[in-house]
């Protein structure tokens, strides 16, 4: 829920703002051909997340979770950064005052906002347009796939305000690069480069900011036309078995295959193969 360390880049000066109402954009919503895209719409905060913001970004990735109309999800941000996590300057307001929000807004917004974009029943990306610090890094480590622009990078902030770590860190970091590698970022907060980052397995892909739309475009188009029951069952499973032994895996495979079995897409591709014709998938 922090954002970087002090640097040219992400100061508490220029990453956010006096606290405020966010206004009625501060998060958008675009839904076409399947893809509903949130995008992070603070640029001038660096997309830190003031109370009314977690507030809009929570209903609004709850309204597409259940939306069988959006197929495939986009998470992403305008301006230099993609995320920086907590609005500091909200933040210590909370924190003079001793309010109560301050700490339950780990539970009460940023648990619910990772779990749906981790668990929810189609395919999650990032389109990572800069800086993803403290929880906006974590929102990222929360999607499928995770495409970032070669001026981006990553910073798990949290220890350099004397943090713990939240959404979800603790569980996705470790699983993308190794339990010693994520305790060194952890322990150690810098901002990894988007090169390192694609080594280290945090992404799937740099692109430039001009290649960013057009890649997570196609991207993200391929996914919405896919057997998206299916992905969110493999969603599932892989999240099951991260945590649980062999036997209880391979159970919790079975149940998935058997949904997805008896799904019109499974009918649909068998019949497809059948003909040697491409299938229509509706997702169900």
């Amino acid at each position: 829920m922090t954002k970087p360390d002090a640097s040219p880049d992400t100061s508490p000066d220029t990453a956010t703002s006096p606290a405020s109402p966010a206004s009625p954009v501060s998060v958008l919503l675009d839904l076409a051909d399947g893809v509903a895209t949130i995008t992070l719409n603070r640029p001038e905060a660096m997309n830190a997340l003031d109370i009314a913001t977690k507030d809009l970004l929570l209903a609004t990735v709850r309204q597409v979770a259940q939306d069988p109309a959006a197929r495939c999800v986009v998470l992403t941000g305008t301006g230099r950064a993609f995320c920086v996590g907590q609005d500091l300057r909200e933040h210590i307001g909370l924190l003079a005052r001793h309010d109560d929000s301050l700490w339950s807004t780990v539970p009460e917004h940023y648990n619910p906002i990772v779990e749906l974009l981790s668990t929810m029943n189609k395919p999650v990306i990032a389109a990572i347009n800069g800086v993803a610090a403290g929880a906006g890094a974590s929102f990222a480590f929360a999607a499928d796939q995770r495409i970032i622009v070669d001026t981006g990078g990553f910073n798990m902030a949290f220890a350099g305000i004397a943090l713990s770590c939240d959404s979800g860190a603790s569980w996705t970091l470790p699983r993308l690069i190794g339990i010693a590698k994520a305790k060194e970022l952890l322990m150690f907060p810098r901002t990894v480069p988007a090169a390192e980052a694609l080594e280290l397995g945090m992404v799937n892909r740099v692109v430039t900011a001009e290649e960013l739309p057009a890649v997570v475009g196609e991207l993200a188009r391929t996914l919405a036309a896919g057997p998206t029951m299916a992905y969110g069952s493999i969603r599932r499973s892989v999240a099951f078995s991260a945590g649980h032994p062999l036997s209880e895996s391979l159970a919790q495979e079975a149940d998935q295959m058997a949904v997805t079995g008896a799904s019109q897409d499974h009918a649909a591709a068998v019949a497809a193969f059948i003909a040697k014709e491409q299938p229509t998938f509706h997702g169900r």
